[in-house]
């Protein structure tokens, strides 16, 4: 089923849907090598095997990111295929984003056309995301994004996304108000200059000014994605009245401005919120460095949720070292879809995408779901502060958490519109 179009990321598809229209009840047969298994309808039809998609960043600024989310992802077609509670198997692809908003879609398509697949999962930069987004809705399939920022499951929405990962406002929801209260209410923002950063920015700030406790924003910097030098943000910073910096940053971009951040002094001179300092390919960059620093704490595999201590000791036997966050919501993201796809009965996206939405299902964080107005997962996120003790890197120490419940934010908030 290759096509002429394939590699070409401005090119119009052809949805399957289409293409089985087209071809008509005689001509079923020539396509069959071509076409997924589609089983029997929803509601306890037969399905032998889910053609699925993973895109990661496996090159660019998030490649070592990409190579922990591509693990969990391994391991959850694994575990799926090995278990007797699914009577189908998974059969994946997989590609590289590059970190870049053009070729994600490309990769996605050339994966759509070629292997068939009805499922995406992946990305890391918020912008490929948006743009996956936009695919998925475009070609009838379902996507869960490995990015955070708010958009993907706000305002570019879309009924076939269905996000495992813990989006930028619940992080905001347990640590910004917390932050004021307890590190400083004269705050300095540094992001990185991207949908990811800008999220942080707007969610951290909104909820300070919308708090009982004083704030006062006393200046914001923005670096470009991929920026190596902050000498001249890190000085600002310095020279101000700040008593706390919130950092929306994460991968490279993060642990190089963290580094310069500890040569230069500044932990002496404030403490550090950020929002993804716990990290574990950040805690391994760092070293002693990470020392001290605060962080919206999306997930360490010392939690004893779900059936997280399962997935901990597989993940580990496998591959001689511990999940991270990204490993987390690979496992979970192919998991709860192919919850929804037993449940459905079917491979036909339509039919799996309004089973799965609003459905109650076991995951890493115990009871979980896709929740309907916006079919983002009500994760629990805790405040976590780096403590380094010697070895390798810091550990994590949990200071305070939050519920699925009470981290997500109100639905007609998030700008989502199912």
């Amino acid at each position: 089923m290759a096509d002429s179009d394939a590699d070409d990321p401005t090119a119009s598809s052809t949805k399957r849907r289409d293409l089985l229209g087209a071809v008509g009840a005689t001509g079923v047969a020539a396509f069959a090598g071509c076409l997924s298994n589609i089983g029997g309808s929803g509601g306890g039809g037969s399905v032998d095997t889910v053609k699925y998609g993973v895109l990661n960043p496996m090159t660019g600024p998030y490649a070592g990111l990409a190579e922990e989310q591509r693990k969990g992802a391994k391991l959850a077609v694994e575990t799926i295929n090995d278990s007797d509670e699914y009577d189908f198997t998974i059969d994946a692809e997989y590609g590289d984003t590059q970190a870049n908003e053009a070729k994600g879609p490309q990769e996605a398509r050339k994966i759509v056309q070629q292997h068939d697949a009805s499922f995406l999962m992946g990305a890391i930069s918020s912008s490929v995301a948006l743009a996956l987004n936009e695919f998925a809705q475009e070609e009838e399939i379902i996507y869960a994004p490995g990015a955070a920022a708010i958009p993907v499951t706000g305002k570019n929405c879309n009924e076939y996304v269905f996000r495992a990962e813990t989006n930028t406002a619940q992080i905001a929801e347990a640590c910004a108000v917390w932050t004021q209260k307890n590190l400083g209410s004269d705050v300095w923002f540094h992001i990185a200059d991207y949908a990811y950063g800008q999220s942080v920015l707007r969610e951290f700030r909104n909820r300070m000014k919308e708090s009982d406790a004083a704030f006062n924003e006393v200046g914001v910097t923005k670096a470009e994605l991929g920026a190596k030098n902050f000498d001249s943000f890190i000085s600002q910073m310095k020279s101000s009245d700040a008593e706390v910096a919130v950092i929306g940053a994460t991968g490279g971009d993060l642990i190089n401005f963290l580094k310069q951040a500890k040569s230069q002094g500044l932990h002496e001179e404030m403490d550090i919120m950020t929002s993804t300092g716990s990290f574990q390919v950040v805690r391994g960059a760092l070293g002693e460095a990470a020392d001290g620093i605060y962080s919206g704490t999306r997930y360490v595999p010392k939690v004893e949720t779900g059936d997280n201590q399962e997935f901990v000791s597989a993940f580990e036997e496998k591959h001689d070292s511990s999940p991270d966050s990204f490993a987390r919501v690979a496992y979970d993201s192919i998991r709860m879809v192919a919850n929804g796809v037993r449940e459905a009965g079917s491979t036909d996206p339509n039919e799996v995408k309004d089973t799965l939405s609003g459905m109650q299902m076991e995951t890493l964080y115990g009871q979980n779901q896709f929740r309907t107005c916006d079919q983002q997962a009500k994760n629990p996120v805790w405040v976590g502060k780096n403590v380094y003790n010697g070895g390798k890197m810091a550990d994590v120490e949990l200071i305070e958490k939050v519920s699925g419940d009470d981290a997500i934010p109100p639905c007609d908030t998030t700008g989502c519109s199912l």
